[in-house]
């Protein structure tokens, strides 16, 4: 890793606005991971993930979200991949609409690639990212590249190689703190925004953390409300049951609901691992027609509407490259 380009994004400045956030949310978050654990050791001991009674009143109120910015509003076909060079340019240069660059499943968080995931998405943002191959071919954006989207690591990652009080910091908010600085005045003057995914949700508590720093941030930098935005990923079975909570403690800045059908799955197994009548086949005949996943997909729909706004499945594509 060239020494330079390293220190251009673990500035002092942008260390010292993590470091704030660091001091300020990481023993909530391990509150939350506790909450995780507690409610699972429920869902072992024979309970079943449900609605929660005291938030009904958020269910059955008639209320909305702040707001959808214009770039974001047609996602009918999305990308997503690691924010590895290469693949940056290519996604963004592909005739697609949005691309989610992954700090989270796609990549592997050695400190390498997450520094040069950062600077290669710095880059990107002031379209001047390149890249050339063995081959000595060159790879430049093209005009009107695709909405960029940044996917932080959920809150239970780890980022080992940073520490606060001997305690490794979240990954989530490593990847947040470090893209939103360098970027978040670039995307701005372009007429975009720091736009974000959020993965692997369980609770509405959860979402109302990443409210908390996003708002946190707007105030600290002297941004409006709703400038930074959220796509939340419901792809855990907790989650299922908390949709309208977790869009109402985002409110000020989510876009839309997004289903991850693989991970869903997954979570499904793990969730209820200790239920032996809940035994999936294999994994590949769990399609989205299945009636869980498709009452998963289609909750929103039952709801009036522009309470919110979801992306079921099947309203866009979205392909791993």
């Amino acid at each position: 890793m060239n020494v330079l380009a390293w220190q251009s994004i673990l500035t002092e400045e942008a260390t010292d606005f993590l470091a704030e956030l660091v001091n300020r949310f990481l023993l909530p978050r391990n509150g939350l991971l506790l909450e995780r654990q507690l409610q699972q050791q429920k869902i072992d001991a024979g309970e079943l993930p449900d609605f929660i009674s005291e938030t009904a009143s958020i269910r059955n109120a008639d209320w909305k979200i702040r707001g959808i910015p214009a770039d974001l509003q047609d996602r009918r076909v999305e990308i997503t991949g690691p924010v590895e060079r290469k693949m940056i340019i290519n996604a963004l240069n592909a005739n697609m609409k949005v691309f989610m660059a992954d700090f989270e499943d796609s990549l592997s968080p050695s400190w390498e690639k997450v520094i040069d995931g950062q600077l290669n998405l710095r880059d990107a943002v002031r379209g001047t990212i390149s890249y050339v191959n063995d081959e000595g071919k060159i790879y430049q954006l093209k005009p009107n590249p695709a909405v960029l989207i940044c996917r932080v690591r959920g809150l239970h990652l780890p980022e080992k190689h940073v520490t606060w009080q001997g305690e490794a910091i979240p990954g989530g908010l490593f990847d947040f703190a470090l893209y939103f600085y360098h970027n978040y005045q670039a995307l701005l003057a372009k007429g975009s925004g720091p736009y974000f995914y959020l993965p692997k949700l369980q609770s509405w508590r959860e979402a109302a953390w990443w409210s908390e720093v996003f708002s946190y941030t707007e105030d600290r930098f002297n941004v409006p409300r709703g400038t930074i935005k959220a796509t939340v990923l419901i792809e855990t079975l907790p989650a299922v049951f908390q949709m309208d909570e977790i869009l109402h403690a985002l409110r000020d800045h989510i876009v839309g609901l997004n289903c991850g059908r693989w991970d869903y799955i997954f979570s499904y197994i793990k969730t209820l691992k200790n239920h032996a009548d809940r035994v999936l086949p294999d994994r590949q005949s769990v399609t989205m027609e299945k009636p869980f996943l498709n009452a998963y997909s289609r909750y929103s729909r039952r709801k009036r509407a522009l309470k919110r706004f979801i992306f079921p499945a099947g309203r866009w594509r979205r392909m791993r490259i």
